[in-house]
Formats: structure tokens, sequence, C-alpha cells
């Protein structure tokens, strides 16, 4: 059962109005869910944007955010709670094991490799949390093509497209996650899996 959610998304202010939308419309959803918003801990752009609308829809909000955040004034003081951490891999790490399911919004390479991290640990049977991306506006289509291209050319296992959920909206994503089933576990089988 989904009880938080944690969202990868941009901290960049100069971001078109259609991905600041979104984020609004995402942190929206998830408070409507009674679902917890886990985020990076930014008071600025896409996350900024992102826990006040969780906030304003009545959600709990919990930011996960480095002390060079801090220090530099950029932090989110209005979370419900607040976790300081010495570095990005510890972020990461508290990101991922306080969310239930992980969306990733549109974003920059920070982004990216929070999904991707997600992702692998799906991949290799470390969770079976539900890993989603929000393709707001097809920001995500040459992803997904370079993910088709890679399955092609023997790179990628096929399976790896069914690890995770393309949506083109808000609402679809919050439907992916109310529907999912969580398949067992089995790190021993995915690990031979990738041995192949």
């Amino acid at each position: 059962m989904i009880k938080s959610v944690t969202v990868f998304c941009s901290s960049s202010s100069k971001v078109a109005p259609v991905f600041h939308d979104a984020a609004a419309s995402l942190g929206d959803a998830i408070a409507r869910q009674n679902w917890t918003l886990v985020y990076g801990g930014n008071d600025t752009g896409l996350m900024g944007v992102l826990a006040r609308a969780a906030r304003k829809a009545g959600g709990k909000v919990i930011g996960v955010t480095p002390k060079l955040f801090l220090d530099h004034g950029v932090v989110d003081q209005k979370c419900d709670e607040l976790i300081i951490v010495n570095s990005m891999r510890e972020r990461k790490a508290i990101l991922e094991q306080r969310g239930d399911a992980f969306i990733a919004l549109p974003g920059g390479i920070g982004t990216l490799e929070e999904w991707f991290e997600a992702l692998v640990g799906r991949q290799l049977g470390y969770h079976a949390k539900p890993v989603v991306l929000l393709n707001v506006n097809n920001f995500y289509d040459p992803l997904l093509k370079m993910i088709d291209d890679g399955i092609a050319a023997n790179f990628v296992r096929a399976k790896s497209r069914e690890l995770f959920h393309a949506a083109n909206t808000t609402a679809t994503a919050i439907e992916h996650l109310v529907t999912y089933q969580a398949p067992e576990l089995d790190l021993k089988t995915a690990t031979h899996e990738l041995s192949r």
C-alpha cells in the first residue's frame, strides 16, 4: 500500500510554465490521495511549486536536502519534516527509503541520476516499488527512444521497459500508482537474468 511518493524534479525556476503547472498538479494530486510527498527539500523551481501545491491541498511534505543547500538558503523551511544530510548519496538513499513509489517530473542530470538509480534498484530486485516517468510536454521522448534503441541494439534488456511506467499526465501517473500490483521480489532470479 502506498503511503508516500518520492518525486524527483528540477530546482530551476527558468523552465516553461507548462512544467510549473505539471509540478503543481502532481503536488495537489499526491496530497488528495492522502499520500505524503517526499522530495529534494529545496524551495526553488519545480521543487518549490510541487511542495507548495501539496501543502495547499492539505498534504504532508518531507524534504531531504544536503547541508550545502541549507547553507545557501534555498531549503524549504515549511516542510513537515526536513532532513539535512551531508551528501547527495545520503539524500538519494533517504529519498529511496522514504518513498513507496517514485515519480520523475522533467529535470536535469540530477533528476535523471535519481530516477535511474530507483529504476536499477527495481531491475536488480532490491525493491518492487512503482517507478514512473512523467513525460510532460513530451520532454522525455528522447530518453524513451534511447531506451528503445538500447533494447534494439541489445544493450538494454527488453524486460527493462516493463520496470517503469511512462505517463503523459498527472492523472495517468496517479492512476498507475493506485492500481499498481507489486511483483514478488526474487533477488536471485533478478541477478541471474542480468548475467545471461
